[in-house]
């Protein structure tokens, strides 16, 4: 797991102006929270925060105003939905030691059995228990030889030492399915097509 240093600043102004003013000097408004303190509100460098959050389940350390330092992982960006820039960040306090709730992404690797069945990811991460400062970026599943009907649940995925599964054991994550079932509705839409057409 990887921990990213920051530095952040506090900041005492709020509402859409202030965060526009923000935002126009490449920065991020965010907020900390969590141990039972009151929310800090913080200004961090937009370009460091990107970067960061290329990573899952990122550990940042912060350095606020040069005085204060402390653990942090993303609890919740808002990206632009057009441009896609970074329009606010919440960034929950943890400890060394501590453990938390997080989603880590389901990989996938090898190949299905031949006959053209589909692989659908009923969970595309899955929500796992992990120490703050160890926290698996991912979890990698294969895949290989399943055909319709099999399926990968929970417990059937082989977790990183000290990560514990957050969700019920026989939860599914991964299933296959027959390809036929597509191929039948396409056929439909064809026929339903054609007596609109008549």
């Amino acid at each position: 797991m990887s921990e990213v240093k920051i530095s952040a600043a506090t900041r005492t102004e709020f509402g859409k102006g202030a965060a526009r003013r923000i935002r126009r000097e490449s920065k991020v408004p965010g907020v900390l929270y969590g141990h039972g303190s009151d929310p800090l509100h913080v200004t961090l460098p937009g370009h460091d925060l990107l970067m960061a959050l290329r990573t899952p389940n990122v550990l940042i350390a912060l350095d606020i105003d040069g005085k204060t330092k402390e653990l942090a992982i993303p609890k919740a960006v808002q990206r632009d939905p057009l441009k896609g820039f970074l329009e606010h960040v919440d960034l929950l306090l943890v400890k060394k030691g501590e453990r938390v709730n997080v989603d880590i992404y389901v990989h996938t690797e090898g190949e299905l059995a031949p006959g053209g069945f589909l692989l659908e990811h009923v969970l595309n991460a899955l929500p796992v228990e992990a120490e703050a400062t160890h926290i698996p970026e991912s979890v990698t599943v294969s895949i290989e030889g399943l055909s319709a009907g099999d399926s990968i649940l929970a417990k059937d995925i082989t977790l990183p030492k000290g990560t514990t599964l957050a969700v019920e054991e026989d939860t599914v994550v991964l299933q296959v399915l027959a390809a036929q079932a597509e191929e039948a509705a396409e056929g439909e839409e064809a026929e339903g097509e054609e007596a609109a057409e008549a």
